[in-house]
């Protein structure tokens, strides 16, 4: 073994202890069992019933969203954003290179382009300075649109990627986007909990998502939800996301072709429990990084990712940089690690060296290809604090 990975296994164990343990873990301590038995009670278990109108409500209070619409998962928020902001087959999507796949995925249900940019190490979002400089120099206006030169394609969306819970820069993002005459959608799967200068994530452009997969802060087995403020737009997002179905008492109506998106009751019934431990889990996610932080400190050249000054981070997954200088180390740690029962991972593959999207445009790379190279995700559940 290393000793490099030594001095990581040590100072994981001496935060978590010594018993084999996972990289996220949901938790149920509350009222998980109860209201999940009063779904089950009420044969309410699919897409009609009180939990999904009691967690959308929770939702909104706690964002700060005027409109929260639940959906099964976070890919299928994220396509329905970008199908009601005008994003049409052949255009381009602007998203990170360093995020799941799950974004690329749903710009490419639409019949639409991802179009990859690079990330600064601050955040580990968008680097809004450096897309500003890529789009001058590819891009020109017409008729209102955004029009990629070298493509001939309308760049119609930017969808920034709250990295594993830490906000992007969205002040400059947004002006961004003014400036290029781009839509924002956030992709704030990762983050709830998250703040941006006193603002929760996901509340700042047309569209936000979230997810509530198993491995979240929260979790509803699978599931996500749509946020905006635009009240059309959600009653449009709600009406497409239950299969376009017009109400009547018996007929089966619909009058556009819709999705089978909304959340079943069940699902819902655990996130509303799930929704009342919120803020302990975010409590013991930052009381985690704070042992961690302590740990680490002697720990050369891996350092314990903080989140930047402008925001207050969920701290999703805890996350090492190694230094550049021993980044060819990175898979002897991840196996060292996780050969002592210790569920570390690498930061996702970049998205334009999957075989889906090896030819799909993009820009120069350098910073995500580096922080690719150095990430380490360490066990970050909330019951380990």
């Amino acid at each position: 073994m290393s000793s490099l990975a030594q001095n990581i296994i040590s100072a994981i164990h001496d935060v978590v202890g010594i018993e084999p343990v996972s990289l996220h873990e949901p938790r149920f301590p509350g009222n998980e069992s109860k209201y999940v038995q009063e779904c089950l009670d009420s044969t309410y278990v699919s897409s009609v019933g009180k939990f999904v109108d009691h967690f959308e409500e929770e939702l909104v209070n706690f964002t700060g969203a005027k409109y929260v619409i639940a959906v099964v998962n976070g890919t299928a928020a994220l396509h329905m954003s970008l199908l009601l902001a005008g994003v049409e087959n052949s255009d381009e999507v602007l998203i990170p290179a360093l995020t799941f796949v799950a974004t690329a995925n749903a710009i490419r249900y639409c019949g639409a382009v991802p179009h990859f940019v690079d990330s600064e190490e601050s955040t580990l979002g968008v680097d809004p300075c450096a897309l500003r400089e890529y789009l001058k120099s590819i891009t020109e206006q017409h008729s209102g649109f955004c029009i990629n030169r070298r493509t001939k394609r309308r760049i119609r969306a930017l969808v920034p990627v709250h990295i594993f819970g830490h906000p992007c820069r969205l002040e400059e993002i947004m002006a961004v986007t003014r400036d290029f005459n781009l839509v924002l959608i956030e992709d704030a799967a990762e983050s709830l909990g998250s703040l941006y200068q006193g603002q929760h994530t996901g509340t700042f452009g047309l569209f936000g998502t979230l997810s509530f997969n198993g491995n979240k802060t929260i979790t509803t087995g699978g599931g996500g939800a749509i946020l905006t403020d635009d009240s059309e737009l959600a009653k449009r997002a709600r009406h497409l996301t239950t299969t376009a179905k017009l109400q009547h008492r018996w007929e089966y109506l619909h009058d556009e072709v819709g999705f089978n998106y909304r959340l079943p009751n069940l699902n819902a019934a655990l996130g509303y429990a799930q929704m009342e431990c919120l803020s302990e889990f975010l409590a013991s996610k930052r009381r985690l990084f704070e042992r961690y932080r302590d740990a680490f400190l002697d720990v050369p050249q891996v350092r314990l990712f903080m989140e930047p000054d402008f925001c207050r981070s969920n701290y999703w997954l805890q996350t090492l940089l190694m230094d550049e200088s021993i980044s060819d180390q990175r898979d002897v740690v991840l196996e060292d690690t996780n050969d002592a029962d210790l569920m570390t991972r690498p930061a996702w593959t970049l998205m334009h060296r999957l075989e889906p999207y090896r030819d799909f445009p993009s820009m120069q790379l350098p910073v995500a290809k580096s922080l690719a190279s150095r990430i380490i995700n360490i066990p970050s559940s909330s019951g380990l604090a």
